[in-house]
């Protein structure tokens, strides 16, 4: 007979103790121990089946990828999905997480291949209407309403499909395990099963995951360590664009985004972003500046926004929406140090527009100018864009892949570029488009807004 083991684990942090605790050492969350209880067999010995190899010994084999048929997908993954790979999608209620793996599913099973789409919050009939609404119709897309992993898993070996889809992840549960779904027990094991099936039937499996209203996935961290591939759906409620976003990726790059707009009958891929992300932008006006930011290997032009007015109270206010807030404390620190412009009592809101969230450094300088256009009332032209990394010292630091971001900006009709001083050398300038060096954000103020 097996010896019983019990424990208890946090719901939180995953953190693991052989007597209960009010407080988790680990997080430090109060009554966030769950039990849980394990048969553990001392008997048997574990036979490994692995050997050691050298390095050398190791033969190399190129994954074996096949598209999604979604051009901004397949990018982000890499060049499209690699065989018998995890994948997790994680994102907010409502912003199109199921859409697009329906439509991933319609996609993949439309080329002949078999389909399972699983389902742990909605039923057969609910999937079926946003296939209606998505015009999905292919034969070999098969959809299941179960919460027993064990029955997916009887399921997934009688059809052998080529991918599966597991909506949610946080709703499926093993019966053999006493705590509820989405705990992190159920949720650790739920994905050591789906791990197991992906690697030795060599199947590719995308899982949804809830976040938190922090945004990140919620259940245990062991979860985003597991799988091959974490994906983040990203978008604002009231933009009918989103934006795919990969944090972690075995098979490929962690830089790489894709861009998709909602419609009616489902998620539209926009080759061109930037063109998206500057309509509607006004000219002539000041406190708008365009920057060129670098989403992996491919640069995306966007607006910056800033608003300054004179306080109303003795502490003046700073908002920030799309850029991080102490990184526009700071560069505004360094506007009244260096410059000598006086906005300390001056409000600040500074805005990228269309709700893209910018972490570049690359895009100091567009958030220098905004505000410095904004106080002075003095707009920038609407042909120029700004790209430079700010210093404390107020100098300006090169960027990487500045050849992209020029030909980026000639492309959508840009006539002057705002670069800093080091990024000139070694670098071919095309036609059609000026390109302005500054050292410091003295001259770039100088060049933009005439001192």
């Amino acid at each position: 007979m097996g010896k019983i083991k019990t424990s208890f684990i946090c719901q939180e942090c995953g953190y693991e103790s052989p007597k209960w605790m009010g407080k988790c050492p680990g997080c430090g969350s109060w009554n966030t121990m769950v039990e849980e209880v394990q048969e553990k067999n001392n008997n048997k010995l574990i036979e490994s089946t692995s050997r050691p190899l050298a390095i050398n010994q190791i033969e190399l084999l190129e994954e074996e990828r096949y598209s999604t048929s979604l051009e901004e997908l397949d990018r982000v993954l890499g060049g499209g999905v690699v065989r018998g790979s995890l994948i997790l999608v994680g994102g907010d209620p409502g912003i199109g997480k199921s859409t697009l793996l329906l439509q991933v599913a319609s996609n993949i099973s439309s080329k002949g291949s078999l389909v399972l789409y699983a389902s742990g919050e909605e039923s057969s009939k609910q999937i079926k209407l946003r296939a209606k609404r998505l015009e999905v119709k292919e034969e070999n897309l098969y959809v299941l309403s179960e919460t027993n992993l064990s029955a997916i898993e009887k399921f997934i070996e009688e059809l052998k499909p080529k991918v599966v889809v597991i909506d949610s992840i946080q709703t499926i549960y093993r019966p053999e395990l006493l705590s509820a779904p989405g705990s992190v027990s159920q949720v650790r094991e739920a994905t050591s099963v789906l791990m197991r099936i992906a690697k030795t039937l060599n199947i590719s499996i995308f899982i949804v995951g809830h976040v938190t209203k922090e945004g990140s996935i919620a259940g245990p961290r062991v979860l985003e360590h597991m799988v091959d591939t974490v994906l983040y759906f990203e978008g604002e409620r009231h933009h009918t664009y989103r934006v795919l976003r990969a944090v972690k990726n075995r098979f490929g790059s962690t830089n790489e985004i894709g861009v998709f707009e909602m419609r009616e009958k489902g998620l539209v891929e926009i080759k061109n972003p930037s063109e998206l992300l500057l309509s509607g932008r006004p000219n002539n006006v000041s406190g708008s500046c365009v920057v060129c930011s670098m989403e992996g290997t491919r640069p995306v032009l966007v607006e910056i926004q800033a608003l300054t007015c004179a306080t109303a109270f003795g502490m003046p206010r700073r908002m920030a929406t799309g850029v991080d807030y102490n990184r526009v404390i700071l560069l505004m620190a360094v506007l009244e140090k260096r410059v000598g412009m006086q906005v300390q009592t001056f409000d600040a809101y500074v805005n990228v527009a269309g709700g893209l969230k910018l972490d570049e450094p690359a895009c100091d300088l567009g958030i220098i100018c905004s505000i410095a256009s904004s106080f002075r009332n003095l707009p920038i032209h609407p042909k120029t864009i700004v790209v430079g990394e700010v210093g404390l010292t107020g100098e300006i630091r090169g960027v990487n892949m500045i050849e992209k971001r020029i030909l980026e900006a000639k492309k959508l009709g840009f006539l002057k570029c705002i670069i800093p001083k080091e990024n000139v050398r070694g670098i071919e300038i095309p036609k059609g488009i000026s390109v302005m060096p500054v050292d410091n954000i003295h001259e770039a103020l100088d060049v933009i807004l005439g001192g």
